[in-house]
């Protein structure tokens, strides 16, 4: 079964679930606040440019080099804790 990514429409918290392929997700909820029916996205993947072969040249900081999407939620998470430190 693949992965499919999802995002809620109200608090737009992104979360992944695992469903068979036909599924269109009306049954789902957000698992941060409940509200039914979120959004399907486009996960980002990870993939290597044709000059980078060799895993011991991976960075993340390189722009030949997309994040995957939990790398992408990480990056979300590190803003959300700096804005909350700036709040107090």
């Amino acid at each position: 079964m693949p992965i499919y990514e999802y995002q809620c429409t109200q608090c737009e918290e992104r979360f992944e679930v695992r469903q068979s392929m036909g599924a269109d997700g009306s049954e789902l909820h957000c698992p941060k606040c409940t509200t039914q029916n979120p959004k399907r996205v486009l996960s980002s993947f990870f993939t290597l440019s044709s000059t980078t072969s060799s895993p011991s040249k991976i960075n993340p900081t390189n722009p030949r080099i997309s994040k995957c999407g939990a790398a992408y939620r990480l990056e979300q998470l590190k803003k959300k804790r700096r804005l909350h430190r700036s709040s107090q």
